[in-house]
């Protein structure tokens, strides 16, 4: 025990560990644990945060952990951080505790290719109870007007999340969106943009709200600020007041601009505001917060030179009776500029409406040959019908049949 790390202060720390055998429980644990990811120079680390592992047997009840793990989709490389991480893991079983978080966390929503990430990043919550911690925290933000599928989302981004007491850290934060008459649909966006809201203490959260209330901002525009930019309330107030003197004493700005764009206190007063501001004022340029601060350096500079700005390209015009003018095409040939070869096979290659002409004049000279065998020689009633139904079914591009016989059909 000593070869891994191990102190006599340890050894006293859990005693039971000496009855442990060498070569039944310490050789092969310990070389299993290496295997899945621990390193040697922090086995004795991992023995003394869980020396329970020392009792189990490898067979039985490390590598089910393990191999539920990888089916988690826990990466290989990352099996030894979980495991450092959180130890007691190799002591759960998995028809207990393991199997019904993970469950119940895909029954609200969360993917299920999300979960090995999530296990990555806080494997603490395979050790939670369903009915006593997950599902309490999840009914109590679905009463605030949270929807399943943004706690998911919000789940699956910060599952340390699910680690946040309920009853001292989640529920005394919502009295600070009553203060500001945030309705469920807004706290819904709040929290989707910012779940550390949750956690983050009423007292910290009030101050840079009160400051911004004692500018003469009021509750409704200071909740819409919130919405739109959840980081106002966890920025320090020092800062937030030089950034606002500056808006006040230099921009001379009216405040509903900071209504309009609270992102505003998000950005370096002395790296950003002051340097664009001022290139602003060199060239007396007059525009909104947005503009000159939601960029980059690189866009910046082009705004200025105007060169963000694309030219609009015009689409092909065409005038009735005249030629299809194609915008930077000078390839389109007129008639009179054809060539005898061009004439040529124009000539002796008939277009489709040529054809069509031809076709015309073919129908119709049926017709009239029609027309003067029947005034010939008449036929009777029925065959001089069905002459005449033929005629009038191969009429076409505007021929009319109109027959009048001294039989008085017509």
């Amino acid at each position: 025990m000593q070869k891994i790390g191990l102190t006599i202060d340890d050894i006293n720390e859990y005693p039971l560990m000496l009855g442990c055998s060498v070569r039944k429980n310490m050789v092969p644990v310990l070389g299993y644990l290496e295997k899945t990811g621990i390193p040697r120079a922090r086995m004795g680390e991992f023995v003394k945060n869980y020396p329970q592992c020392l009792h189990g047997s490898v067979v039985v009840e490390l590598a089910p952990v393990i191999k539920f793990l990888r089916w988690l989709d826990v990466e290989k490389q990352d099996m030894g951080y979980v495991l450092m991480k959180y130890p007691e893991l190799l002591g759960f079983k998995l028809e207990g505790t393991m199997s019904m978080s993970v469950a119940y966390l895909v029954s609200i929503g969360v993917n299920p290719r999300d979960n090995g990430p999530m296990v990555t990043q806080y494997p603490y919550i395979l050790g939670m109870r369903v009915g006593t911690m997950i599902k309490p925290l999840v009914d109590y933000l679905v009463s605030l007007g949270l929807p399943k599928k943004i706690l998911a989302r919000m789940f699956e981004k910060r599952a340390y999340i699910l680690g946040y007491d309920l009853e001292e850290t989640v529920k005394p934060n919502y009295f600070f969106n009553l203060k500001l008459k945030i309705d469920p649909d807004g706290f819904a966006r709040v929290v989707e943009k910012m779940p550390q809201i949750v956690s983050l203490k009423q007292n910290v959260i009030m101050k840079p709200v009160d400051f911004l209330l004692g500018r003469g901002i009021s509750a409704a525009d200071m909740a819409k600020m919130v919405v739109k930019c959840p980081q106002l309330i966890a920025l320090q107030v020092g800062l937030m007041k030089n950034s606002y003197y500056y808006f006040k004493s230099e921009m001379g700005r009216p405040v509903k601009e900071l209504v309009e764009f609270p992102e505003y206190f998000t950005y370096s007063l002395e790296s950003r505001i002051k340097p664009r501001y001022q290139r602003l004022q060199s060239r007396g340029i007059r525009c909104s917060l947005a503009w000159f601060l939601n960029c980059s350096d690189q866009r910046f500079e082009e705004r200025l030179q105007g060169a963000y700005i694309e030219a609009e390209s015009s689409g092909p015009s065409f005038t009735l009776g005249g030629k299809l003018e194609l915008p930077g095409n000078n390839d389109v040939v007129s008639e009179e500029d054809e060539s005898d070869d061009e004439i040529l096979y124009r000539h002796t290659h008939p277009s489709m409406d040529d054809l069509l002409h031809l076709r015309i004049e073919q129908e119709h000279s049926l017709s009239q040959h029609l027309i003067g065998l029947l005034l010939i020689d008449p036929q009777p009633l029925d065959l001089f019908s069905d002459c005449v139904q033929f005629l009038r079914e191969r009429s076409i591009e505007g021929i009319k049949l109109d027959l009048k016989l001294d039989t008085g059909v017509e």
